[in-house]
């Protein structure tokens, strides 16, 4: 039977050999691995992670292809929205193995399904991800160009993130509107005295007018919390980096 892509879910379907062959190559997976695969669509990498590391665990929200993926040996199918996914608990039920996550992630929910995995960093050991090209340089993006913002500090405090590979829209079926891009996500260890909901909020409000002065948003909050003085904010906030953001946090 013949999948029709749901615009609802966002489906754009890898079919390019050579690119899902770059994909699997830059995982590496291994037999014994706990690999947890969003958004598995048609199987296109599924089935080539299957060939290496045996068994693994997707999460598809679509029902039509859930039943699909569960005829395939060796898949664990979570049949629901990832948003709503613990994979804190989904790595404490693989042991001690820590997570290693790899997927095709719907564009229009990339940025919230990275935040939900930001919470359960401490249980994965790696992130190999396709998301929109735009949100891949903003990752990566380092302080003073204009793609450096809340995206790129709230990542980049808890991951080493580097790209591995652009994907052309012609790889897809339908073809996006946008090129694409695979990043692989590290997590680093948790940066100590830093609360990630005060970092959150530091960040959020630094960016909340970036063409601003800081001192207009961000100082203006830490004057109401008594905190004045003890931040540099005669500079925009694509000018902080990360590491000052952190140390801000951590006095808070």
């Amino acid at each position: 039977m013949i999948h029709r892509p749901r615009k609802r879910f966002g489906q754009h379907f890898l079919v390019d050999d050579g690119v899902i062959e770059a994909i699997v190559a830059a995982v590496d997976p291994r037999p014994g691995e706990a690999i947890v695969e969003i958004g598995p669509g048609l199987g296109a990498i599924t089935r080539l992670l299957l060939q290496r590391c045996g068994a693994l665990t997707v999460i598809e929200l679509d029902r039509e292809l859930a039943s699909r993926l569960r005829a395939i040996p060796g898949l664990e199918v979570v049949q629901d929205d990832v948003l709503r996914v613990d994979f804190g608990r989904l790595a404490a039920g693989r042991g001690a193995a820590k997570l290693r996550i790899v997927g095709n992630l719907p564009y229009n929910i990339s940025t919230p399904i990275l935040f939900h995995l930001l919470d359960a960093a401490g249980q994965i050991a790696d992130q190999h991800v396709m998301l929109q090209r735009e949100v891949a340089l903003r990752m990566t993006a380092a302080p003073g160009g204009r793609d450096y913002g809340r995206l790129s500090v709230m990542l980049q405090w808890r991951y080493a993130i580097e790209p591995v590979l652009d994907v052309a829209a012609e790889a897809f079926d339908p073809p996006p509107k946008v090129e694409s891009a695979v990043v692989r996500m590290t997590p680093l260890p948790a940066v100590p005295g830093v609360d990630a909901a005060t970092l959150g909020e530091v960040v959020r409000v630094a960016f909340s007018q970036r063409r601003k002065l800081l001192r207009h948003t961000l100082g203006r909050w830490l004057e109401e919390r008594g905190a004045a003085g003890s931040f540099d904010t005669q500079r925009r906030a694509e000018e902080v980096p990360v590491e000052e953001y952190l140390r801000l946090a951590a006095t808070l």
